[in-house]
């Protein structure tokens, strides 16, 4: 279940019945220590958006990703066909960490010649 529902209800019945939605926690991953110089940009960044150097980080990364997710779907693409699937099936191996490196023999012709 992704969703936890709890109803909390008051004593009395006459009160109120709240209900909260409590979402999924999302995995936490890390990433390879920073420069010095580039952790005094993010440390500079974050307190002038009055944010923690994690939150700043966090906006950084959705933003970058956002930038290239363009690009991102025309690689996806790109190795899609040479595997001769379409890119929404390479996506979702990707996903699911089934994709594999193609041998040279493996490479599929678009046109259909050897």
């Amino acid at each position: 279940m992704t969703t936890i529902q709890r109803i909390i209800r008051a004593e009395s019945s006459s009160e109120m019945v709240e209900e909260a939605t409590v979402m999924p926690r999302r995995e936490r991953f890390s990433i390879s220590p920073l420069g010095e110089y580039y952790m005094d940009l993010l440390t500079v960044d974050a307190w002038i958006n009055a944010r923690t150097n994690s939150t700043q980080a966090n906006s950084l990364l959705c933003a970058k990703l956002q930038e290239r997710e363009t690009r991102i779907k025309e690689r996806v693409s790109y190795l899609a066909r040479k595997r001769g699937i379409g890119a929404d099936e390479m996506w979702v191996q990707i996903l699911k960490g089934e994709a594999n490196d193609l041998n040279p023999d493996e490479i599929v012709d678009p046109d259909g010649e050897d």
